[in-house]
């Protein structure tokens, strides 16, 4: 007997694509830190527990996010980076495709923090399967933008198994901050684990 083929809901479509997208917390913090990169940053601090497991948190002072723009900024294909099919030709940014919040918010939980420099305070929003939970709340904040991704995973239990011990994903986590530290030296980037002091890796502008 032939199998029936049948369409996928968009949920189960979305979190597979998502485990494409972002395999293990360094995979995430690598897209996180891009975006930040992009938003011309001069200090980007990471912040994580259990190997990004529990929580990774990512700090920029970059540009911020407008507050009209908090409703659609974890839906697949959104991007400020990207207008048409030609723009593609001379991209000059990490960052285009609009996959990486998507991708997060679809394996986590995520709230963004974020203010412009023209804003009046910063707004807090959260996030589930890529959609806005609330709407965006006014708060205190300093420009830019911090990301909380919390519960990598929760949903997909065979990709959470998959994952090494959090000092393994810890590691990893610290290979690939210092890898962008040895290549954008005007920027100062931190990564600590959540309650130390001390960091793992520092740099300074």
């Amino acid at each position: 007997m032939a199998g029936v083929i049948r369409r996928l809901e968009e949920t189960v479509v979305n979190r597979i694509a998502a485990g494409e997208v972002i395999q293990r917390p360094a995979n995430a913090i690598k897209e996180m830190i891009e975006n930040c990169l992009d938003a011309k940053s001069t200090s980007i601090q990471v912040t994580v527990k259990d190997g990004g497991m529990k929580l990774i948190q990512i700090q920029d002072n970059g540009t911020g996010i407008r507050k009209e723009d908090l409703d659609i900024v974890c839906e697949r294909f959104t991007t400020s980076k990207l207008q048409s099919f030609e723009d593609l030709s001379n991209i000059s940014t990490y960052g285009f495709r609009g996959e990486a919040l998507a991708s997060i918010s679809h394996v986590a939980h995520v709230t963004i923090t974020t203010k412009t420099a023209d804003g009046k305070c910063a707004y807090r929003a959260s996030y589930a399967d890529g959609k806005l939970k609330t709407p965006p709340k006014p708060c205190a904040g300093n420009q830019g933008t911090q990301i909380s991704v919390e519960d990598l995973f929760y949903n997909i239990s065979t990709r959470r198994k998959a994952l090494k011990s959090p000092s393994e994903e810890h590691a990893r986590i610290v290979e690939v901050v210092s890898r962008y530290a040895i290549h954008n030296s005007g920027i100062s980037f931190s990564v600590k684990k959540q309650g130390e002091t001390m960091a793992d890796v520092r740099t300074l502008t």
